[in-house]
């Protein structure tokens, strides 16, 4: 097959955490084991990525770093009316970055015409990105539309708290109208292509289905280490209200009083920020630990050490962690919403989403149970095995693109 020459988008890539980082690295893996030639043009924070794939910096005026948030930029710093933008735009409580890379973006592209055979934007969908589609072939990438992550914020929000939320998404309408222009556009689930064709009106005939993979150089159970006795895990970002870290937390305060269990949540919460908060409100100092910046290698040993992960959301587009978990042999609870249904199947137990009184008795009835913990870990693992491989993600992305190029 014909050699591709591929540059991919991506606002920001935080390479331990978050899908876009995750996926970024592994799909341009693969795409280079294929044999072609990848660039990657990203923000900060920046992609850690394998050999044979070419990072492209773009930075922006990190406003969000994490040991500076909302920092306000030095006179020296600003370079251009993009800069101007980028701050103006944080000091009037939205968020930028979507839009002012996808500028930038534009600008370096225009410099490299002829460099490519094809551009995947992973989740932009800024203005910009419709500039790029008028000199090369555009697929777009929309793991979940954001439009999702508005509404169950708002719904969390009260007083002030809600308009400055309703400002800060103010993205999402630009997003909707990029993407009513792409075509392809991938997405990794049918709740996706739903949510994608209500909230961003675009046509299910635009959309196609690549669910995303697992690592199982890294995600894999480890039978030669021993079971830590009593623990959950989950992945999650800890502050934000969708990823369901709340509802665990109160079903682990309740467990905690019938049962010795103690939780490991891979993430940073912030500090005196509304997580820090409830584990002090419930007295779980001694039960919750935050970790954070670990190895592909240490994440996978500690699922596969732990008895039990969670996936607590509100809302998943997909849910790589789910898989990840599933990959350990790890038995796994998902709540029963957006996409996890359709990616754990009979797999995993699934709990309605927001509910830590039936999370603290499923929780109760695995940590009882190993033989019900065995059956679940080794059904994970054999669904991950059928179903969910990097290289196959790969070649169907290739096809998507092979169809823009043709209808280009």
């Amino acid at each position: 097959m014909e050699r591709l020459r591929v540059a991919l988008l991506s606002y920001r890539s935080k390479p331990t955490c978050g899908g876009q980082g995750v996926y970024l690295r592994h799909i341009t893996r693969e795409l280079v084991a294929l044999g072609h030639h990848v660039e990657v043009f990203s923000g900060q924070p920046y992609p850690e990525l394998d050999e044979g794939v070419i990072l492209n910096k773009i930075p922006s005026l990190d406003l969000y770093r994490d040991e500076d948030p909302f920092r306000t930029p030095k006179l020296g710093e600003y370079r251009d009316w993009i800069d101007l933008l980028e701050v103006g735009t944080m000091w009037t409580a939205g968020f930028p970055e979507p839009l002012t890379f996808s500028l930038r973006a534009h600008r370096e592209l225009k410099r490299r015409i002829g460099d490519f055979d094809v551009v995947q934007d992973n989740q932009t969908l800024g203005y910009g990105v419709l500039g790029i589609q008028k000199h090369f072939p555009v697929v777009g990438t929309i793991h979940h539309p954001i439009s999702v992550d508005r509404r169950i914020e708002l719904e969390a929000a009260e007083g002030w708290a809600r308009l400055s939320k309703r400002r800060w998404y103010g993205f999402v309408r630009m997003q909707a109208y990029v993407a009513a222009r792409l075509k392809p556009i991938l997405t990794v689930s049918e709740s996706s292509v739903a949510d994608i064709h209500r909230d961003f009106d675009v046509p299910q005939s635009n959309l196609r289905l690549i669910p995303l993979g697992v690592d199982t150089r890294f995600f894999h159970p480890r039978p030669e280490l021993p079971k830590r006795k009593g623990s959950i895990v989950a992945v999650a970002s800890a502050d934000s209200p969708m990823k369901g870290v709340a509802t665990l937390l109160r079903a682990v305060a309740k467990l905690s009083t019938e049962r010795d269990v103690n939780l490991t949540i891979v993430s940073r919460p912030t500090p005196g920020g509304p997580t820090e908060q409830l584990v002090a409100e419930l007295s779980l100092h001694d039960r919750v630990s935050f970790v954070h910046g670990i190895s592909d290698d240490e994440l996978g040993t500690l699922i596969a050490t732990s008895e039990i992960s969670v996936v607590p959301s509100l809302y998943e587009g997909f849910s790589l962690p789910a898989v990840e978990h599933m990959a350990c042999g790890t038995p796994l609870i998902a709540s029963r919403t957006g996409a996890l249904p359709e990616v754990v199947g009979d797999a995993a137990v699934q709990v309605a989403p927001g509910d830590p009184e039936e999370l603290a008795a499923t929780l109760r009835r695995l940590i009882d149970s190993p033989e019900l913990r065995e059956e679940y870990g080794r059904r994970g693992y054999d669904r991950v095995m059928e179903r969910y491989a990097w290289p196959v993600v790969a070649s169907k992305t290739v096809e998507a693109y092979r169809e823009a190029i043709a209808a280009r």
